[in-house]
């Protein structure tokens, strides 16, 4: 139980008890100070979700991804344009030495397989696949804000 549950379990015990010794007659105002207090207590977890929602999005804004309400990337956008971009551009770098490579040594089957796999990498990136990837990026950013 943390410090703001222990504050409002005293504020509720002492509620009761002003209405033991207040009667019956206060117990609507009594309960509506209570309230009060319980929806400023939320009003005041929501404005810090909030705050902390809208950080997250300035720094995801500042190291050029994108943002998203759920706090799970959609598929395909796991990664910003700048990441996404990168990933292709490189393997298509590495296929041409894959190609040759593949070429020389197992002809025009050796060059459709490996063509297969780089569509592969692709398609799988492109669709989100990297899960694995994206749930360690979102463990380390939340341990830069919980640390």
């Amino acid at each position: 139980m943390d410090s703001r549950d222990a504050d409002l379990k005293r504020e509720l015990d002492a509620t009761l008890q002003t209405r033991k010794e207040l009667g019956a007659e206060y117990e609507t105002e009594l309960v509506d100070s209570f309230m009060e207090k319980v929806e400023q207590r939320f009003n005041d977890t929501a404005d810090r979700h909030v705050r902390r929602q809208l950080a997250e999005q300035q720094m995801a804004a500042a190291r050029g991804t994108r943002p998203h309400a759920t706090g799970r990337p959609a598929q395909g956008q796991g990664l910003g344009f700048g990441e996404r971009f990168a990933f292709v551009a490189t393997s298509l770098v590495l296929a041409i030495p894959l190609s040759a490579i593949a070429a020389v040594n197992a002809g025009l089957s050796g060059l459709v397989v490996t063509w297969a796999g780089i569509f592969a990498v692709n398609a799988v990136h492109a669709s989100g696949g990297f899960g694995w990837l994206r749930r360690l990026r979102r463990e380390k950013s939340h341990s830069e804000w919980d640390g």
